[in-house]
């Protein structure tokens, strides 16, 4: 042959070498970039990629496994949450009517308890009433002002009088200055 036929030939081979070059380049380049983009959970799971064989590639099967591990562990980790979520959901309920239960109790309690004291109330301020107002006053110079007065604002005005006329002057003194200073301080708005 002819110098000009092997460099012609050599070309040839040298293109066709290039182009064998550049299609394993694009084959491998491309097969790792499918498995990094497994690896990252963007590829298309329905998508389906073989080798010249038929069968998927080995690399890429690891990456699929490894992909459905995690989301099987992901899957599980969410389930195990839920299942915990419904159990303090029925706690946090059941306790709710727990406290409910309890804080109608305890509302039932104290309206006994006020009604019982308001009518402990009532009755030992008709006591009071009905005392001379000469006996009463003198048991109401051992009380303290404040409960003096308390007992003097429930009284008719009729009785009250009759007692703090008995009182010695400083004792009537001090009582009416809690009994007019008791809703001083009650908000106006």
């Amino acid at each position: 042959m002819s110098g000009g036929g092997r460099q012609r030939r050599r070309g040839l081979l040298t293109v066709l070498l290039a182009f064998f070059v550049g299609s394993a380049v694009l084959r491998l380049g491309g097969e790792v970039d499918m498995a990094r983009a497994f690896e990252a959970d963007d590829v298309d799971p329905g998508a389906t990629v073989t080798d010249d064989a038929g069968a998927p590639p080995t690399e890429l099967v690891a990456a699929i496994q490894r992909r459905e591990a995690r989301v099987s562990e992901r899957e599980a980790a969410l389930e195990e949450r839920e299942r915990a979520l419904a159990i303090a959901e029925t706690q946090v309920v059941a306790m709710t009517r727990s406290l409910e239960q309890a804080e109608r109790s305890l509302t039932d309690t104290l309206a006994v308890a006020d009604d019982a004291s308001e009518q402990d109330l009532a009755s030992l301020t008709a006591v009071y009433e009905n005392m001379a107002p000469a006996e009463a006053a003198a048991l109401f110079e051992q009380m303290v002002p404040e409960f003096a007065a308390g007992f003097l604002a429930r009284m008719r005005p009729e009785s009250a009088a009759g007692v703090m006329a008995n009182l010695q002057p400083e004792t009537a003194h001090e009582v009416s200055v809690v009994l007019a200073g008791r809703n001083a301080r009650v908000p106006r708005n």
